[in-house]
């Protein structure tokens, strides 16, 4: 899998009393969720992106207020929800 490098100044780590290791899972998750709000990779990749169960990156979206269900508009809405 490809690895992409980041720069955070340490005074960033510092200000924010996170250690390098949630600093890195802070950007991973970031990262992925970003990619899924953007509609551009699915749920199961943002997932792996994220180093996370499925799960649990759901919940973490919902903790975001990234909604996991994508709609046209109202119109297709409304007919998934009369098929539900």
């Amino acid at each position: 899998m490809p690895q992409v490098d980041i720069a955070i100044p340490e005074a960033v780590l510092y200000d924010t009393r996170m250690s390098l290791e949630d600093t890195l899972a802070f950007a991973r998750r970031a990262v992925a969720a970003e990619y899924y709000r953007q509609r551009g990779v699915s749920i199961g990749y943002c997932a792996q992106i994220a180093r996370m169960p499925k799960e649990d990156f759901i919940k973490y979206l919902g903790e975001r207020k990234i909604s996991i269900f994508h709609y046209a508009g109202e119109d297709e809405f409304l007919r998934e929800l009369e098929n539900a």
